[in-house]
This record gives C-alpha cells, sequence and structure tokens, in this order.
C-alpha cells in the first residue's frame, strides 16, 4: 500500500511552503488564522495520499476527525495537564486556544478536498 502519488507529494510540498510562509509573514487577523487552519487540513490529506494508497472519503474523514481531536485537546487545555505549554513545538503542532472558527475551517478545508477528489473522479 505504500506508492509515492507525485501529484499529491507536489501538493503537499507547495502546501507545507506556503503554512510555512503564512506562519513566518501573516501576522493579521484574517489570512493565519483562517487560512492556514483551512490550508492544514488539505496538506494532512495530501501528505497521507502522498505515501498510502487508500480511500479517499475515508483518508478525508480521518484527517477532519484528527483535526477536531487536536481542537478538542486545546478545549481540555491539554498541554497544560501534561505540563507541555512551555515547550514550542509542541504548542505549534497542537495549538493552545481552542476556536469554533478553527473547527469550521477544517470543515471546510475538508469539504473542499471531497469536492475536489469527486468531481476529479468523475472526469
Amino acid at each position: 500500500m505504500l506508492k509515492l502519488n507525485k501529484v499529491y507529494f507536489t501538493l503537499s510540498v507547495i502546501l507545507l511552503t506556503v503554512e510555512l510562509l503564512i506562519g513566518i509573514y501573516a501576522h493579521d487577523a484574517f489570512i493565519r488564522p483562517y487560512g492556514g487552519d483551512f490550508l492544514v487540513v488539505i496538506l494532512l490529506y495530501c501528505g497521507i495520499r502522498s505515501f498510502i494508497k487508500c480511500d479517499a472519503n475515508y483518508t478525508a474523514t480521518a484527517v477532519l476527525l484528527f483535526a477536531y481531536m487536536i481542537e478538542f485537546s486545546q478545549w481540555l487545555h491539554l498541554i497544560d495537564r501534561v505540563g507541555l505549554r512551555n515547550s514550542a513545538i509542541t504548542r505549534l503542532i497542537l495549538g493552545t486556544n481552542f476556536a469554533w472558527s478553527d473547527m469550521l475551517m477544517y470543515t471546510l478545508g475538508i469539504l473542499l478536498v471531497w469536492l475536489t477528489e469527486r468531481l476529479w473522479r468523475s472526469l
């Protein structure tokens, strides 16, 4: 089941680059908080599909549930409870603040993935 998919790999590299640029240069009230969350689930989806041949719907659902779990861990203040608040990498990966808008952006990102995959399969 491990097989390099060049299309998804290329998309992953592009999305990772965009995410890094957003993280470094976007200090605004729209692109960083909303665009980054929208794109991160697409990045995760493409990253998985880059190396693992798996069902698109299953992968999209798994990525969305994973994103929801991360956001829910923020609501529970999990990094504080396990003593990782001072870890910059943990704060970067897991985040620190729950927001319903993040859940919406994750959902919209996966919706775009789902619609794109459906359109692609119909061609």
